[in-house]
């Protein structure tokens, strides 16, 4: 028996039901930076913005980038955290926020990845980038190339660690986006970010000598929950950062650029948090099929397909909009065989007082043939032998 969720695709378009919700919020918050934005992880929601596309220079927060793209790396198996890197004569001659690392010295992944990471090193970010495609120049380019396929529509990479560049940018929204794609693929990097003083040992033709790591990121001590990301600052850009917290299960973003001064700028990360913690509740559908496991299907050799739900359906629901209001059906987007292993053929929509909040792929779990003319006869033959 198939349920009575579903239904064939129609035109319907997304819409964003917090939209008063933040609009209010905008009255509520007084937010002194001119950029913010309030992101909720698992849904990616957002929660508040306020000149959120405005591309603005991003400084240090450039390193979120560097840190996924390593991670990447990790994961392809391109380098492990116990494999070295060689630090170039370009990279040791970064200015700025550095560990003073020299050419020619080695370095594990591993404490590349706390130098750039606790100490926003750019030494050690260029480092990182020029082992993973052999030069800053060709890693900037794998920069840019994944800023594109994230939709991070305001954002062009001059460099590999956040110095300044006019055309350097970056928008409240994209870095949201950015730490977003970062913290749920790969959520150890917050055995980096929670990390406030470590040490590495400098190796070098003179010896080896011991050197302190402190995080940049003082909101960890700030902030209940505060557990990332990354914090920057330069003259030009000003202090911006991107916070993420932890409260009760829920992860939210609160990214702010420009701010006047680093006062201003923890100031209003903790106000969009509290914010966020206060007013936002977690509709999350472990079970978007409810057990069903396949769905009709014509043209083929069989009447169904085997199907499984793509992911968990999460959705941050802001203010007096209640979670009791929310409802899902099964929109069919492919009825027709044949039908390959992997296809979407279907959607689970969720809607909240009729209006679209979000959906689900539906996946077939198996190929389905056109039905042939021996299928036909076959089918025929059956009822043959049921009638007689």
């Amino acid at each position: 028996m198939l349920p009575n969720y579903f239904a064939f695709a129609t035109e319907e378009v997304i819409d964003n039901q917090n939209s008063s919700e933040i609009a209010q919020a905008e009255t509520i918050l007084e937010i002194e930076s001119p950029s913010a934005l309030l992101m909720e992880l698992n849904s990616g929601q957002v929660l508040y913005e306020k000149s959120a596309d405005t591309a603005r220079r991003p400084a240090s927060v450039t390193k979120i980038m560097t840190m996924l793209l390593a991670f990447e790396a990790i994961d392809a198996g391109k380098f492990s955290l116990t494999d070295t890197i060689c630090v170039s004569e370009h990279a040791s001659s970064m200015g700025g926020s550095q560990v003073y690392l020299e050419p020619g010295e080695t370095q594990t992944v591993d404490d590349m990845l706390k130098c750039m990471i606790v100490s926003s090193a750019n030494d050690a970010a260029v480092a990182i980038g020029e082992t993973i495609a052999g030069s800053e120049e060709g890693f900037v380019a794998m920069m840019n190339e994944k800023a594109a396929a994230l939709g991070m529509t305001n954002t062009h990479f001059e460099n590999a660690c956040g110095l300044e560049s006019k055309g350097h940018l970056m928008s409240a929204r994209d870095i949201a986006i950015l730490s977003r794609e970062l913290l749920l693929n790969y959520p150890e990097v917050m055995d980096y970010t929670t990390i406030w003083m470590d040490t590495i040992i400098h190796k070098t033709k003179r010896g080896e000598s011991e050197f302190g790591l402190a995080n940049t990121n003082k909101f960890l001590k700030k902030y209940e929950g505060a557990n990332g990301l990354k914090t920057g600052y330069t003259s030009a850009a000003g202090f911006s950062m991107s916070a993420t917290a932890t409260r009760n299960g829920t992860t939210l973003i609160a990214v702010v650029m420009g701010s006047k001064t680093k006062e201003i700028r923890y100031s209003d990360a903790a106000k969009l948090l509290d914010y966020g913690f206060a007013n936002c509740s977690i509709y999350e559908d472990n079970k978007v099929l409810d057990g069903v496991n396949q769905i009709p299907v014509t043209g083929g050799d069989k009447d169904y397909v085997s199907v499984e739900a793509k992911n968990s359906f999460h959705y941050a629901v802001i203010g007096n909009s209640g979670e009791g209001d929310i409802t899902k059906e099964i929109v069919i987007l492919k009825e027709e065989a044949p039908i390959d292993k992997g296809d979407v053929v279907a959607k689970m929509e969720y809607k909240q007082e009729g209006k679209v909040i979000g959906s689900v792929d539906i996946l077939a779990t198996s190929s389905l043939e056109a039905r042939k003319f021996h299928h036909a006869l076959e089918r025929l033959f059956r009822q043959y032998m049921n009638i007689y």
